[in-house]
């Protein structure tokens, strides 16, 4: 598989780092795609590919071929590409793999669980890869792939995808939102984000070490202490919505515990 010759389509979050991590172990890219002729040739460049900006222009003598793009423009940008024998493969979470089915003969899907920022350097040979393939062939062709750029590779069918993407939002992109409003709330009380960043790290940290979050949870809300609870809620009356949010988030931690709440 290190001879495959790979074709990326797209150079976002996603598309960077992974076929960073496909040619630093060995593969050629020989094109990047993007609509973009400047994010084209900024992810080729680094890869020593062609940058293109027509799905048209697309190597068909390549073996493999990455859709690694935004959800919305995905199936849009597969139609536009004649897929003859290429091994096919997109990194959605939510997107089913049968968006090839009948443009492509052979196809899967790598999904890399991680939350990718361009500028951000990963640890890619960290980052849990979720596969799946149109057949054991493909599979095993996929899994060989996979299993050279990242420590833990997965089987996940198209269900479990949009599950474990779903959980990814609890744990990403709500629990940042966590931090931004911590970052408003502290700023209207005084205080600056860098105050908070030990106890981010910490809480993390033994959410992680343990192996149960439960177990890592403290806070009024877990030693039911009524009465700062509510101190809290009064506190931000002047804001309804953070107000509802803090209530809600309450009531959830209770429900988990202790199948009960106290606050309506």
């Amino acid at each position: 598989m290190k001879s495959t010759r790979i074709v990326m389509f797209g150079a976002g979050n996603v598309a960077i780092h992974l076929t960073l991590a496909l040619w630093k172990a060995g593969y050629q890219i020989v094109q990047v795609y993007s609509r973009s002729e400047e994010s084209a040739k900024f992810l080729a460049d680094q890869v020593k590919a062609i940058p293109i900006t027509n799905p048209s222009d697309f190597d068909n003598s390549s073996d493999a071929i990455i859709f690694s793009l935004n959800d919305n423009a995905l199936c849009d940008i597969i139609e536009q590409v004649d897929i003859s024998g290429q091994l096919a493969l997109h990194t959605s979470g939510t997107i089913p793999m049968e968006v090839f089915k009948g443009k492509a003969d052979h196809y899967g899907v790598l999904y890399p669980l991680q939350t990718f920022s361009k500028f951000r350097e990963i640890k890619f040979l960290d980052v849990p890869l979720f596969i799946e393939a149109n057949s054991p062939t493909e599979l095993s062709n996929l899994k060989m792939l996979a299993s050279s750029i990242a420590a833990k590779v997965i089987l996940a069918d198209s269900l479990q995808r949009r599950q474990l993407h779903l959980s990814a939002v609890f744990a990403s992109n709500f629990v940042n939102h966590m931090y931004a409003l911590t970052l408003e709330l502290g700023k209207k009380f005084g205080f600056t984000f860098d105050v908070f960043e030990p106890i981010i790290l910490e809480t993390t940290l033994k959410a992680i070490e343990s192996g149960n979050p439960m177990d890592a949870q403290t806070g009024p809300a877990v030693r039911k202490n009524r009465e700062i609870v509510l101190k809290h809620i009064e506190m931000l009356s002047p804001d309804p919505d953070l107000q509802k949010l803090y209530t809600s988030l309450t009531n959830s931690i209770l429900k988990l515990h202790f199948k009960d709440t106290f606050i309506l």
